[in-house]
């Protein structure tokens, strides 16, 4: 009897645990198909304002206002419930954004769900517009594009880290090419890691982690968009509608000519 007890003991600790820590899922119902995914339990404000306005029903009978093919869809905004066919909306709610949550470990590949916001100019704080949302549709990448990138985005730091750590000292470097090939390669090992330490510590430096690499070169993505916009979820099913329905046709400000519906958000 005590080893049954125990057993049931360690069944009900085990669901416990499990409960805790699986994530929310979402559901998000189109009138061209469905999209299903999981929601980031380490973004509890975003995922928050996402969940309290999908259980409440704000995110049903809006549209998807604004589709770029190659780039993202985007959709969810109240004044896009009931608007006009051919009628400007998906202005968000300026009233319902938060603080940023940027993660390095969330990124924009595809099928990423994010929040919008309004430009630096008038947002300077990047404050994120919950009463909406996109999902990256993006495109993949060779390995050495993003080689490339890296190499583009970092040549500013690392001009100014060899302008401190190198060129004082370049004199007296090349004389010690000459006469002391050893210790010169020492000495040149000694200050290229000093460059990239310094390069990996300054703020708008770029290094792809593998994951990224990984993702981006086979599903795809939007590398642009990182660290700019608070990516909370991604979409796991349904990866085939996002490419649908951004491949819509559209107006001249990203409206599908058609209305491609939310007909229902639903949170697991």
């Amino acid at each position: 009897m005590k080893r049954i007890c125990l057993f049931f003991i360690f069944v009900l600790n085990y669901l416990s645990i499990n409960a805790q820590t699986a994530p929310d899922t979402f559901i998000i119902q189109t009138n061209i198909g469905t999209m299903k995914g999981i929601l980031y339990a380490d973004m509890p404000n975003h995922v928050k304002a996402f969940k309290e306005r999908a259980n409440a029903g704000k995110f049903n009978g809006t549209l998807f206002t604004r589709v770029i093919n190659g780039f993202m869809i985007q959709g969810g905004s109240p004044d896009s419930r009931n608007a006009a066919p051919g009628a400007r909306c998906g202005y968000g709610d300026r009233s319902a954004e938060i603080m940023p949550e940027n993660r390095t470990l969330h990124f924009h590949k595809k099928g990423a769900l994010a929040s919008p916001r309004q430009n630096d100019d008038i947002n300077p704080k990047k404050k994120s517009d919950t009463s909406q949302f996109y999902i990256v549709q993006g495109r993949t990448y060779r390995s050495g594009e993003l080689d490339t990138l890296e190499l583009i985005k970092n040549i500013p730091i690392r001009k100014k880290a060899i302008a401190k750590y190198y060129t004082p000292i370049r004199p007296e470097m090349l004389k010690l090419k000459e006469s002391n090939p050893a210790e010169f390669k020492i000495r040149m090992k000694e200050v290229k890691a000093r460059i990239d330490s310094t390069l990996r510590a300054t703020p708008g430096h770029l290094f792809f982690t593998e994951e990224q690499r990984q993702a981006y070169t086979t599903v795809g993505g939007c590398h642009s968009l990182d660290g700019e916009y608070t990516v909370f979820g991604e979409v796991t099913e349904g990866l085939d509608i996002i490419d649908k329905i951004a491949r819509q046709p559209k107006d001249r400000y990203d409206r599908p000519t058609k209305d491609i519906r939310i007909i229902k958000v639903t949170i697991k």
